[in-house]
């Protein structure tokens, strides 16, 4: 006895859309497709022939794209106090905060300056985790750390080479306009030999 085989029931909604003979045919769509690509590279090639900026391409490092909100969030800034040591206290919130566990912060005391006990001995950040999200800035309470928008320069391959450390987070873009400003050292204590 032979069996008939099955077949399956496709199902037929109420609400189906019937595709017309133009829209069965799929070639006329492929063609109209293929024309605005083309239409489009042919408008940027001609750009590029007679010497004029392509449509969306920006020659970084030389150009940055026009279209960056001024709050775009790039490179970190550590502000500087008037004697050009850093504003940071050592505090470790920002490192606290951070998701992505990059920043290291080494404190050292300096208990002649009781305006700034603390202060990083190592501050560095692993530009090769961060995620660029700000958490850093905002819980920082002594607007130590900035982001400017610029992005940083990274190199390729060197995992090293990706580290932040303090000396390049002062002098890329050195901001000495804290928002909490310190008093100096006293003329006084400064004048005075250390024992």
């Amino acid at each position: 006895m032979s069996k008939t085989p099955h077949r399956q029931v496709k199902w037929k909604y109420w609400n189906e859309p019937e595709p017309s003979w133009y829209e069965r045919v799929f070639i006329f769509e492929v063609v109209r497709g293929l024309s605005i690509t083309m239409g489009v590279f042919a408008r940027n090639m001609w750009k590029w022939v007679t010497g004029r900026k392509g449509a969306l391409t920006a020659y970084y490092p030389e150009e940055v794209r026009a279209d960056y909100s001024p709050n775009n969030r790039g490179r970190h800034v550590l502000t500087q106090r008037p004697d050009g040591s850093p504003q940071c206290v050592a505090c470790n919130l920002c490192a606290t905060v951070c998701p992505a566990y990059c920043i290291e912060i080494v404190a050292k005391a300096d208990f002649s300056d009781a305006a700034h006990p603390k202060s990083p001995a190592r501050f560095e950040i692993d530009y090769s985790r961060c995620i660029f999200c700000g958490f850093c800035v905002e819980a920082c309470p002594e607007d130590a750390i900035r982001m400017a928008k610029e992005v940083p320069a990274l190199p390729g391959f060197d995992r090293h080479a990706m580290w932040g450390r303090i000396d390049m987070l002062k002098g890329w873009q050195p901001a000495h306009d804290p928002k909490k400003p310190y008093p100096g050292k006293p003329a006084a204590a400064a004048a005075e030999p250390a024992p």
